[in-house]
């Protein structure tokens, strides 16, 4: 079987990183953008974009790699910014999370 090359892989790095640090930057600007939304919707959230980097080799510990994404530590964003997840939200979460093995 042969499969065909990913054109994404043939993006330069640079270009990669720009559109990174848009959706990071984007992400701290959007505070209403709940990470049990982002999970439930899309099946990532900022804590998978934290530990993304982690193995993408960032040298910075969990927490570390999360106050980088969150723009401010992860306590601190919690306190300020997260509401209360329903049982409604945690369910799709847990939907989205089972179509996720697919791509791992």
């Amino acid at each position: 079987m042969t499969t065909m090359p990913d054109p994404l892989d043939q993006l330069p790095d640079d270009v990669a990183a720009a559109a990174f640090r848009r959706l990071v930057r984007h992400l701290r600007h959007r505070h209403d953008a709940q990470n049990i939304e982002l999970m439930g919707l899309a099946g990532f959230c900022r804590n998978c974009l934290a530990d993304w980097i982690r193995d993408g080799g960032f040298p910075g510990d969990k927490g570390e790699a999360r106050t980088l994404i969150h723009g401010i530590g992860q306590e601190a964003w919690k306190a300020q910014f997260q509401t209360e997840a329903t049982a409604e939200q945690l369910a799709r979460m847990e939907a989205s999370l089972l179509r996720n093995a697919a791509t791992q």
